[in-house]
């Protein structure tokens, strides 16, 4: 991911950037406690929302997405996602969907 975003943008992924990690479950509840979980370590919860649906038959599918800007590695990035895969479980929840990132928006002054 490191190269791929090194050959196709201008990223500088030595600073800081804004990192997004997902969470899912089944049921909304969950969800809500881990975000105010995550946000005692400093996430920022973007937002806990029902996925789409198929079929109105389909299970229901809750994401959560937090994000915090921070420097990775791919070693350091490795442990991060190690972490959250363990925090999914501690808390119960279905799964840790993994993470995207992106430059930090500079805020007009």
């Amino acid at each position: 991911m490191f190269a791929q975003i090194a050959e196709q943008s201008n990223w500088d992924m030595s600073q800081e950037m804004l990192w997004g990690y997902f969470f899912t479950n089944a049921q909304r509840q969950p969800l809500e406690l881990a975000a105010r979980e995550l946000a005692k370590s400093g996430y920022r919860v973007v937002n806990i929302y029902l996925s789409d649906k198929n079929k109105p038959s389909d299970p229901d599918l809750w994401w959560l997405h937090v994000e915090r800007i921070e420097h990775h590695s791919v070693d350091s990035l490795h442990l991060r996602n190690n972490e959250h895969a363990s925090f999914a479980t501690k808390w119960g929840l279905t799964s840790y969907d993994g993470m995207d990132v992106g430059p930090v928006a500079r805020r007009a002054k």
